[in-house]
């Protein structure tokens, strides 16, 4: 998993196996972490015979599957196909506080506001809580879902856990008893695979799909509040090929707001262009498409900074990382940036290991739910069917009126004879 994250003044990027912090203002030493070179996770007998597969000893890629930020900026975490979950502190320096494990390979990572504990989900539909105040301790089974789990949010007072599977589903659970549901989010159409509860805005959640579609829920609630298509937001494609990719709906893989919560930029898979949101608590239409950002790569992440400005992650060799500043009413690339450029030089040979194929697979094609019309291949054997049987029938009056004319011919002929 190619990903982008900030952490103060740090530029955090998962790349492979590699998670690589950057400091963008001072020529500091970046910080590597290297999963395959990481603490092995201890044989256990205990496990050897655990009949539902979940804790069995499995070798795993070492590639980084998800990664996330505290608030505070002072806390990080990742996951890893090995069932790594690592915690990291990075003020005053970095530091790996501990490496424990999970029982599920994980989907999405997130600490509470407090930072006391760390949320993780797996592709079962678990959820499971890990301690921070105490980094040595096993993770707690906190709920689950019937599905995978694609997404993880909280609410801004750790009051609720907001989590969304493949299943279409948004549940709003209470953090401290899950087994108590607030609400539901229901209206996508496919997998829910992007959340945010955006900065400012502690009732609002930001929901993005498989079916091409963001939408604003009151989640407390679940009242849907808008709606946004993004292929209707396409500029008019110029081309064959560009009116083939309208066509399908794009996937909604990384919605993400600035800090003033002002902007919202979302980001679909495989598409080159970023499209820009403008809320407003105020205002009658809270969610407004505001501008659309044409990228020279197809995005692979992104991240805003502190600063308020735009980082991208491309699937280039040539310049993977761009930054954007919003100026006027439009964003502009800043690719003079001094932290841009010393970023970019210290990010580049971690970059190169990362193998084009994994840059270029669609992560989500897997999720898509595949119809089959058998109403249709129903009808069509019916209809075999009593054609078949009509014949069967033609030929078994065709056959009794031969014999009855036989026999007619016959006693004809005998009274004739006669």
């Amino acid at each position: 998993m190619a990903a982008v994250g900030s952490c103060g003044e740090w530029f955090i990027s998962t790349c492979g196996k590699k998670l690589v912090a950057i400091h963008s203002k001072q020529d500091r030493e970046p910080f590597v972490f290297d999963c395959s070179s990481a603490e092995k996770k201890p044989k256990n007998p205990k496990e050897e015979n655990n009949s539902d597969g979940g804790g069995s000893e499995e070798t795993g890629s070492d590639k980084v599957l998800a990664f996330t930020v505290s608030s505070s900026g002072t806390l990080v975490a990742l996951t890893d196909d090995s069932k790594r979950l690592v915690l990291f502190r990075c003020e005053p320096s970095w530091q790996c506080v501990s490496i424990r494990w999970v029982v599920r390979r994980c989907t999405a990572l997130m600490f509470s506001q407090a930072e006391e504990e760390l949320i993780a989900t797996d592709k079962s539909g678990d959820v499971y809580s890990f301690s921070v105040v105490e980094p040595q301790r096993e993770g707690e089974l906190k709920m689950g879902h019937l599905s995978m789990l694609l997404a993880l949010s909280m609410s801004t007072d750790d009051k609720y856990i907001i989590t969304a599977d493949r299943d279409e589903k948004i549940r709003v659970s209470h953090l401290r008893s899950p087994y108590n549901i607030q609400s539901f989010c229901l209206g996508h159409q496919q997998f829910v695979s992007a959340l945010l509860v955006p900065p400012g805005h502690p009732h609002w959640l930001l929901s993005g799909s498989g079916d091409g579609t963001m939408k604003l829920w009151e989640y407390e609630s679940g009242t849907k509040l808008q709606s946004w298509d993004l292929k209707d937001l396409e500029e008019t494609p110029s081309s064959e090929g560009d009116k083939q990719k309208v066509t399908m709906n794009p996937t909604v893989c990384r919605i993400s707001s600035s800090p003033d919560a002002h902007h919202v930029a979302v980001q679909c898979e495989r598409v080159s262009t970023l499209q820009f949101f403008t809320l407003d608590q105020e205002s009658e239409q809270k969610l407004a498409p505001h501008s659309r950002l044409s990228l020279p790569h197809c995005p692979l992440d992104m991240t805003f900074d502190s600063e308020g400005r735009l980082w991208v992650l491309m699937d280039s060799s040539d310049a993977p990382l761009q930054v954007y500043t919003h100026r006027g009413d439009s964003w502009e690339c800043d690719a003079e940036s001094p932290e841009l450029i010393r970023v970019t030089e210290a990010f580049r040979p971690h970059w190169e290991t990362l193998e084009a194929s994994a840059r270029s697979h669609n992560r989500f094609e897997h999720l898509y739910k595949v119809s089959f019309d058998n109403v249709t291949v129903y009808l069509q054997k019916k209809q075999q069917r009593l054609e078949e049987q009509q014949l069967k029938r033609g030929r078994g009056q065709q056959a009794n009126g031969n014999k009855k004319a036989k026999k007619t011919t016959s006693e004809s002929r005998s009274h004739s004879s006669s």
